[in-house]
């Protein structure tokens, strides 16, 4: 049962979408609903989408909703339970034991693994978390991560515990709000996705595209802004490396704007495509289909 009272809570998605507005972000109902539900039921939520839709900002916002701490963990191959969970002050340990050697005496084992010198690394840090609202903590790109690392992920996902051989199980005194990201470079195992409610965020549609460009780049014309999402919405049918997500797309106009470019017409628009092609290939592709956009725009 959720505890309606909590001054962190959110009353409905309506409310979600409202405060999240408020902090210029614009979500749509779909996105807003899987945040209400994590949030109220305290399961973990998988966000999966293609780079640049806005998972991470998603979060990222989260946090100050929430009035909690953002707690990141970006996830790489090869990450460790000692980057991600916790680990052993190794240094203050050898000093103790040289300090004990120097008195004549030689220090219990039990006596080197103590709170004393434990290093709280990112899940760790959310369990011991105290304060009226809850931590978020961002798993970001774990799609990224190893096979192994996932299942490093289960307990903690499933119980909200991390368990440290020397000390026994630390349970969260306040449930966290997790949020994973995933660009879906790779299949995620099923038993971490049963641990989680799952939402995809697709590309925004035209208007709610125009709607965030209008907010995050108001120095732009209404014009530039319907001219340039309709460009990247023609980009993304391409067959390009990387699609331009919302991201690049207000790096472009944003781009636009600084070289005061205020129609697509303009021999000065082409320098900017930058901001959306990131690769060699790309660049080309992007160049061509500008050229064709521009030239059937003025026909």
């Amino acid at each position: 049962m959720t505890d309606s009272t909590r001054s962190w809570s959110f009353s409905d998605v309506e409310d979600v979408v409202a405060r999240f507005d408020a902090r210029d972000h614009i979500l749509d109902e779909g996105t807003a609903s899987a945040i209400y539900l994590a949030a109220e039921l305290g399961r973990p939520l998988l966000l999966e989408g293609e780079p640049g839709v806005g998972k991470t900002a998603a979060a990222k916002v989260l946090a100050d909703v929430l009035g909690g701490p953002l707690i990141r963990l970006q996830c790489y191959e090869g990450l460790s339970i000692s980057e991600a969970l916790y680990d052993w002050n190794y240094q203050r340990q050898l000093l103790a034991i040289r300090l004990a050697e120097a008195q004549g005496s030689t220090p219990a084992e039990d006596d080197l693994y103590t709170e004393e010198y434990l290093l709280e690394r990112p899940i760790l840090q959310c369990v011991r978390h105290r304060g009226d609202a809850p931590a978020v903590l961002l798993v970001d790109e774990i799609d990224r991560a190893d096979d192994e690392f996932e299942a490093l992920l289960l307990e903690f996902l499933g119980e909200f515990t991390v368990t440290v051989p020397e000390l026994g199980t630390l349970t969260a005194a306040q449930r966290p709000v997790v949020v994973l990201t995933s660009n879906r470079s790779r299949d995620l195992h099923d038993a971490l996705r049963r641990r989680c409610l799952y939402h995809w965020i697709d590309y925004p549609g035209r208007e709610r595209a125009v709607a965030i460009l209008r907010r995050t780049v108001p120095e732009a014309s209404a014009a530039l802004i319907e001219r340039a999402t309709d460009f990247v919405a023609t980009v993304r049918g391409l067959d390009l490396d990387k699609a331009p997500g919302i991201a690049e797309t207000i790096d472009w106009v944003s781009a636009l704007s600084a070289l005061g470019v205020s129609d697509l017409a303009d021999p000065g628009a082409a320098v900017s495509l930058a901001a959306l092609a990131k690769t060699p290939d790309d660049r080309d592709d992007v160049g061509e289909a500008f050229t064709d956009f521009v030239v059937a725009g003025t026909s």
